[in-house]
């Protein structure tokens, strides 16, 4: 068997991190705003700048354009610029949280970027990055082991002084992985609830609880929370068409 095909019918890692460090100005910026970010990749080019795209997303504009001055006023930050909506056909477009979005494209001070530090030991992004309120949510893909992945992410913790909390872990063929969608787009409170549906076996069949019983998880109506989990299940598989 080739090296190509023992790579496609390799099992993939999938996870889905919690995480912090220290000096990362993504952090610093989500933690004084209402806003928050997707983080669509960084390539750090031969000067020693790093490049990324990002959306900021807000349930108002001014909260939009509050994160971006933020960045602006960043000492980790050398350029700021929004890019004009007609840039993006639909195959750019971008769903996030929020009623209102903004691209951008910043150049950044790459010292302190934890993105080399998983990428050189065999992660890769499936999914943007979210940060929000000081906090980072990765979706990653590896081929390496539990065993490895483990061992793999001690080491990041203590070269980066980083806190990471893996928020869950599955094993899966590459085909479903890689079109798999994502929660990235939801609000913090859709993605709360859905994901407690889920765990708690909504969607098992048969269910394993009730509507009304998770709406009393969360001390809220059977109405206000099927709405969530309405607006949820829209979005995702809105993503996945």
């Amino acid at each position: 068997m080739s090296t190509l095909e023992s790579t496609e019918k390799a099992e993939l890692i999938r996870l889905t991190l919690d995480l912090w460090h220290p000096g990362c100005w993504t952090l610093h910026v989500t933690e004084k705003t209402d806003a928050g970010l997707l983080g669509h990749g960084v390539y750090t080019g031969t000067e020693n700048i790093a490049k990324g795209r990002f959306t900021v997303y807000g349930d108002s504009t001014a909260e939009v354009e509050s994160l971006i001055e933020e960045v602006r006023a960043s000492d980790r930050t050398f350029s700021v610029m929004e890019i004009e909506k007609s840039w993006g056909t639909r195959k750019h477009e971008v769903t996030a949280p929020g009623n209102t979005t903004q691209e951008m494209f910043v150049e950044f001070d790459p010292s302190n970027s934890i993105d080399e530090a998983f990428v050189s030991r065999g992660f890769v992004y499936d999914h943007p990055t979210r940060i929000t309120d000081g906090r980072e949510t990765w979706s990653l893909v590896t081929h390496n082991n539990r065993e490895e992945v483990k061992e793999l992410l001690d080491e990041i913790r203590e070269e980066m002084d980083a806190e990471i909390d893996v928020i869950s872990i599955s094993t899966t063929d590459s085909s479903p992985m890689l079109g798999s969608p994502s929660t990235t787009q939801l609000s913090e409170r859709q993605r709360e609830v859905f994901l407690f549906a889920r765990e708690n076996g909504y969607y098992e069949w048969p269910r394993e609880t009730t509507a009304r019983d998770l709406a009393a998880e969360f001390d809220i109506s059977k109405t206000t929370l099927l709405e969530h989990l309405r607006k949820a299940e829209s979005k995702l598989l809105t993503a996945v068409e």
